[in-house]
Order: C-alpha cells, then structure tokens, then sequence
C-alpha cells in the first residue's frame, strides 16, 4: 500500500516544524488502511492524515503524536 517515502525540502521542513512524514501510495488506498499499516510498520502513534493527488500520484501526510518524532522514523527509513 505505501509505495515509498517523499523526501523534498518541504517534506523534510514537516519532519522538523509539524512531525509530519510525507509518503506516496497507491490510488486506492484509504485513510483508515494507511493509518494501520503506519502505526503497524513504525510502531508509532498518527494523530491525523491529508492526502493530496498531484501528477497521477497520491502522496499522504501523516501527522505523528509529540511522544513519536518523525524524525526518528526519517532517520530509519534513510531520508535524513
């Protein structure tokens, strides 16, 4: 479901300002099933998720409790 992590300038500037982690996904994929997989995968808590399709791609924006910095999980998944 979760194709791949998003790493730009503004993904990496929502890893330091908001805890946010940026991923893209399949098309199909839902805000409860994402929310699942992320909480699963990363043992980490979500707070809220946004979505966004742009150029044929659906990128996610999930939003990590303050107990869980993402920028340990960016550190992991080799964004940083």
């Amino acid at each position: 479901m979760i194709l791949k992590p998003v790493s730009t300038e503004k993904g990496v500037k929502m890893i330091e300002l908001d805890n946010t982690l940026t991923f893209e996904t399949e098309m199909r994929a839902e805000k409860p099933e994402i929310r699942a997989e992320i909480e699963k995968l990363f043992n980490v808590k979500v707070v809220g998720i946004r979505t966004a399709v742009r150029q044929n791609k659906k990128l996610v924006y999930v939003k990590l409790n303050k107990a869980n910095p993402a920028i340990d999980v960016a550190t992991k998944l080799g964004m940083i």
